[in-house]
C-alpha cells in the first residue's frame, strides 16, 4: 500500500525522538515560537505540511532565471521520497542528517523521506561546516558542495551522501571518491521535487546519470531533455540542458541550452569548458561568449579576481576554438539568492 501524506511512518524520529501526526504539529508551533532560525524554518515547513491541503508552496532557486513561488501536490513529494528510498535501500530505522534549510526544496525532502520513509533524522544549523555528531553512524545525507568540501574528514560517518544544487570542482570530486562513503552527484530541480536522476562519483567507467525508478527520459529537436515522471507530475518537463542519452535510463549531460556558444558554426559548451580548466584555476570563474566579426561568437573567461593575467599553460586541454579569447576579471561575482553565481548580473557588472 503507497504511503500518503497524511501519515506519518511510526518508525520516524526527529532529533532523536518519535512524533506523530498530531504531534508535530505542536513541534511546529513550537519551533517557531522558540526555535533557532533554521528550527524556525522546519517549524514552517511542518505546519505547511500539516495543514490540510494537498499542495505545498515552494521557491525555485533562480538559478535558471528569477526565483518563483510554485505549488507542488504533496502525494508527488511523498512519490518521490519512496523513489529516492527504493533507489538508495533506506529502510525504516535508518539514520539521516538533515543540514540543509528547509526553505528550500532539498531540505523539505529530507524530511518527508524521514516521515514517509520511518527514517531516524537529526537536524542541525544548515551552515557551510554543519556541525554533527562525528561518532555516530548516518545512513543517508544530503548536501551542498561547499557543505562536502568543508566536512571532508566527518564523511566517512555518512554511508551514502547526495550532492546538489551547484556544480562539483574536480578537485571535490577527486577527493570524494577515495572516501568510504558512497557519493553520488544528483541531477534535478524544484519542478521535479529534487533529483530524477544521480550519479555515483566512484563509477567511472559508466559516469553517467541514471535515473530513478518510473522516470522516462528524452530529448527534444534541440537536444534537450525532456523528462516524463507521471507520480510526480502530470505534464512533461522540458528542460533547457542538452544531454547526450546512452540508454532508456541513463544519460551524460552536456550543459544549458542558454549558455551554448556558437563559434564558427561549432556548438561550444561553456560548463564543459570549465570541467577541463576546474583543476587548474583557483578562483572561482566562468565561461561565456562576446560578439565576434570573424566568428559571430567567441568564448571569453570572466574570472572572480583582481587580475586577469593567467599562465598560458592552463589552456593547454583546450582545443583552439575553446580557448577563451579575452579574459576578464571582477572582484566578486552576483549571486542568485541560493548562492549560485548569476552569470547575467556579473556581466552586466563588469560592463558598468
Amino acid at each position: 500500500m503507497t504511503p500518503t501524506f497524511d501519515k506519518v511512518h511510526n518508525s520516524f524520529k526527529l532529533d532523536g525522538r518519535h512524533f506523530s501526526f498530531e504531534e508535530l504539529k505542536e513541534v511546529a508551533y513550537s519551533f517557531i515560537k522558540e526555535g533557532e532560525l533554521f528550527e524556525q524554518q522546519i517549524g514552517h515547513f511542518l505546519s505547511d505540511w500539516l495543514d490540510g491541503n494537498d499542495f505545498i508552496e515552494v521557491n525555485t532557486s533562480g538559478s535558471t532565471g528569477t526565483p518563483k513561488t510554485i505549488k507542488l501536490k504533496k502525494q508527488a513529494m511523498v512519490n518521490s521520497a519512496i523513489a529516492t528510498g527504493d533507489f538508495f535501500n533506506l529502510r525504516p530505522g535508518h539514520t539521516a542528517l538533515l543540514c540543509l534549510p528547509a526553505t528550500y526544496i532539498a531540505g523539505k525532502m529530507m524530511l518527508i523521506r524521514a516521515m514517509v520513509l520511518g527514517l531516524e533524522i537529526d537536524s542541525v544549523q544548515p551552515t557551510t561546516t554543519p556541525a554533527f555528531d562525528t561518532k555516530k553512524h548516518y545512513d543517508f545525507c544530503a548536501m551542498i558542495p561547499a557543505q562536502a568540501e568543508h566536512t571532508l574528514s566527518k564523511l566517512n560517518n555518512i554511508k551514502t551522501l547526495i550532492i546538489g544544487g551547484a556544480p562539483m570542482s574536480f578537485n571535490l570530486k577527486q577527493k570524494l571518491q577515495v572516501l568510504k562513503t558512497n557519493v553520488f552527484e544528483t541531477y534535478g530541480m524544484t519542478e521535479t521535487i529534487t533529483h530524477i536522476a544521480v550519479k555515483q562519483l566512484k563509477d567511472q567507467d559508466n559516469n553517467y546519470f541514471k535515473t530513478l525508478p518510473n522516470i522516462t527520459i528524452s530529448q527534444n529537436k534541440k537536444d534537450c531533455l525532456v523528462i516524463e515522471a507521471p507520480q510526480l507530475t502530470p505534464e512533461k518537463i522540458v528542460t533547457n540542458d542538452v544531454v547526450k542519452l546512452h540508454s532508456k535510463t541513463t544519460f551524460e549531460w552536456l550543459g544549458r541550452q542558454d549558455n551554448v556558444i556558437n563559434s564558427g558554426g561549432v556548438k561550444l559548451f561553456p560548463e564543459q569548458i570549465e570541467a577541463k580548466l576546474q583543476s587548474k584555476i583557483d578562483v572561482r570563474f566562468f565561461i561565456t561568449s562576446e560578439a565576434d566579426t570573424t566568428f559571430g561568437d567567441v568564448a571569453i573567461l570572466v574570472l572572480e579576481a583582481d587580475g586577469n593575467l593567467l599562465d598560458k599553460a592552463v589552456f593547454a586541454g583546450l582545443t583552439s576554438i575553446e580557448i577563451p579569447k579575452k579574459i576578464y576579471a571582477i572582484s566578486a561575482f552576483a549571486e542568485t539568492t541560493s548562492g549560485k553565481i548569476n552569470r547575467l548580473k556579473t556581466l552586466e557588472q563588469l560592463k558598468k
